[in-house]
């Protein structure tokens, strides 16, 4: 390992390592415009300037300078403090004097490095160039003559979405970033580039002129788009979430987030049920909480009695549902409210075993039946990481882009037992093999893709390389409370009295009972309902979510509830002493406390064990895959679940994007 010197402090810096790494390494803070560590180097803002020596006389940029044994570096010399000035009276030579209306305003780095380490004063007195504003979308907003060609956007494109949209044109002064023919950009994980981009050039459309960072209140919470369990902050004022952002967990997200997770808060104030409903000669008509109790206790259910969870609900509400049902004699229970019947007596045979940030070691992937770049886009970012490092990836179903070389072997799930000679030829040669199943194939394809575990060799020491994508941020909290029947939904179908728990996805027709919805928007399940009670939304409530690799994670409240709506647990509190099943806990850490005792897993913050006995690889059956696969479950990426139908961008975003409707015009 190479031993540096930075100001007088020796250490020792892992080999590879730049010299501003081994500045931060020293604890010295190096400013930086154009370098982020999950990036690749541009060394074009020339920020990081330092003094170097063994090397020329001038200053050097530490960000694409390799640190080398007995390296002396100064970072705060006369030499490197006028460098830095003269950087910066460059950079702000065109910026606009406009931060008193940039959305960037409080959390810029340009701001924050002037005062730090710029002159007092600008010797500039020649006009500013202006530059036209470009269109990216319902996402991003642009206000180009604020850039300063760091080119983080471009390189976030290319690297981390894959979708090369965004790029540069001309040089010099006359340099300008700008979208493909300034359309919008087609990407599901499009507004990460404003949280890259260090100025106000790049801000959030939907966020734009909606308030200043240090009147938000700030939660830590857990993101219920999909099932890859995103850590995100939610910035609140009053009863309002605002704004979306995500935090940095290295396992789970790194730094990113999806445009649905960010834009979907819009949703939560509206379509909202604030009130109970009960159904009365047809129609739904507004109820006290007393009345829809007492019209749910006149259903002579006996102990006929389910609960369906939806996508979104947490494992607080699924136990208070499941104690209740329990009171009252039933275990009807599931949570694959589309109709998937795949064996869960295993959770480690439907269990992403390899870990999100263990994908990035695969050295050859198999995607069975799954579009992963709207299942799970944060688990495609790191397949793109795998391939960067020599994976090769093969894919059965229906060709489309995944933003990465993929050789596809057909849609038809018999191929399952009959892979071509160059997938089990890659797959003998790698040393970390890997399947991905997703939605698409668990259904005619789960047993036969759990045979590949011995065909291709994919458990080995310490790596299991079967994996199961799920969707719903609720499926495997779910499944580890035991939401799922053998036959799938069809087994709840016939209960008289049926508890939907935000179950949007349900095709009521078939059910015939009595229906209670307890959910939070008014769309599907509300629909049908005859008795609604309201509920809160993932913000509006503390809860424990299980990820689709099986971290136990957990979120808080970021703002109360409208109207009279009520935590799910306290509803199903307060029902259960109207039917007298009273349930045994009082409080949400009671309520805790009992979930923790049914299932100790859920306890930690911390990712499960399940212990691998898949199933099939004790049937005697040969687990051929069956069917063609004609598409997948996703059929728009922005409209999966209430929340998102219920949101403006959505609903703009799925227009525009999936739609092609131009929207370009009239927005500018």
């Amino acid at each position: 390992m190479p031993l540096v010197k930075v100001d007088g402090v020796e250490i020792e810096v892992p080999q590879g390592a730049t010299v501003l790494q081994a500045c931060e390494l020293a604890g010295k803070e190096i400013p930086r415009f154009c370098y982020h560590e999950r990036l690749s180097i541009a060394g074009n803002c020339r920020m990081c300037l330092v003094e170097v020596k063994p090397g020329p006389p001038k200053p050097q940029a530490s960000c694409a300078l390799p640190a080398a044994d007995k390296q002396e570096i100064f970072t705060n010399s006369p030499m490197v403090k006028n460098a830095r000035e003269g950087i910066m009276e460059f950079l702000l030579i065109n910026h606009p004097l406009d931060c008193p209306i940039c959305d960037q305003g409080g959390e810029c780095d340009l701001q924050d490095q002037s005062v730090a380490y710029g002159r007092g004063h600008s010797r500039y007195d020649e006009n500013k160039r202006a530059v036209t504003e470009k269109y990216m979308g319902p996402i991003v907003k642009t206000v180009m003559t604020r850039c300063i060609q760091c080119t983080r956007c471009i390189r976030f494109a290319e690297e981390v979405s894959g979708v090369e949209e965004i790029g540069a044109i001309f040089r010099g002064e006359d340099m300008q970033i700008t979208s493909y023919l300034e359309n919008a950009v087609k990407s599901e994980l499009s507004g990460n580039v404003v949280d890259l981009c260090p100025v106000g050039a790049l801000t959030s459309k939907p966020y734009a002129f909606e308030a200043r960072p240090w009147e938000l209140r700030k939660t830590l919470t857990i993101d219920v788009m999909d099932a890859v369990g995103t850590n995100i902050r939610l910035d609140s004022r009053g009863r309002q979430v605002l704004r979306c952002v995500p935090r940095i967990n290295e396992d789970v997200n790194e730094e990113w987030a999806t445009d649905k997770t960010r834009h979907a808060i819009d949703g939560l104030v509206r379509r909202r049920l604030d009130k109970p409903y009960v159904r009365v000669n047809g129609k739904l008509v507004p109820a006290t909480w007393d009345e829809a109790f007492a019209a749910i206790k006149g259903v002579n259910a006996g102990s006929s009695v389910a609960a369906v969870a939806g996508d979104l609900v947490d494992c607080e509400t699924m136990y208070a549902a499941k104690a209740l049902l329990a009171k009252m004699g039933s275990s009807l229970l599931e949570g694959r409210q589309t109709g998937m019947d795949y064996d869960a007596t295993s959770i480690a045979a439907v269990n992403f075993n390899t870990t999100i940030a263990g994908t990035e070691r695969a050295d050859a992937i198999l995607l069975v039946g799954t579009n992963l770049r709207w299942e799970a886009p944060l688990v495609n970012t790191r397949v793109r990481k795998a391939i960067k490092k020599g994976a090769k990836v093969f894919a059965i179903g229906p060709e489309t882009d995944l933003t990465y070389k993929v050789e596809w072997l057909g849609d038809d799930l018999a191929l399952l037992g009959t892979l071509p000679e160059a997938v089990t030829e890659a797959f003998a040669k790698a040393e970390r093999p890997m399947v991905i199943v997703g939605g698409g194939a668990l259904k005619g394809g789960h047993a036969a893709a759990l045979k590949l575990v011995n065909t291709l060799g994919l458990v080995k020491d310490k790596w299991n390389g079967f994996n199961v994508v799920h969707m719903a941020a609720s499926r495997m909290g779910g499944l580890m409370l035991g939401y799922a029947q053998k036959a799938g939904i069809a087994d709840v179908m016939g209960a008289k009295l049926g508890f939907f728990l935000g179950a949007d996805e349900v095709d009521y027709s078939k059910f015939a009972g009595f229906k209670v919805f307890v959910g939070h928007h008014g769309d599907k399940g509300a629909a049908a309902a005859d008795v609604i009670l309201p509920g809160v939304t993932y913000a509006e409530k503390s809860g424990t979510w299980v990820n689709l690799e099986g971290r136990v994670q957990r979120g808080e409240r970021a703002v109360f509830a409208p109207g009279d709506a009520r935590d799910d647990w306290s509803i199903f509190r307060a029902l259960s002493d109207t039917l007298g099943h009273t349930l045994p806990f009082d409080s949400f850490e009671g309520l805790r406390e009992e979930m923790y005792a049914d299932v100790p897993a859920l306890r930690h913050q911390a990712l499960a064990t399940f212990e691998w006995n898949p199933p099939s690889l004790n049937d005697a059956s040969d687990g051929r895959g069956e069917g063609v696969l004609a598409g997948y479950p996703i059929k728009d990426f922005y409209l999966t679940n209430a929340i998102c139908r219920a949101s403006p961008t959505m609903q703009r975003c799925s227009a525009e994007l999936l739609h092609g409707e131009d929207y370009a015009e009239a927005a500018e």
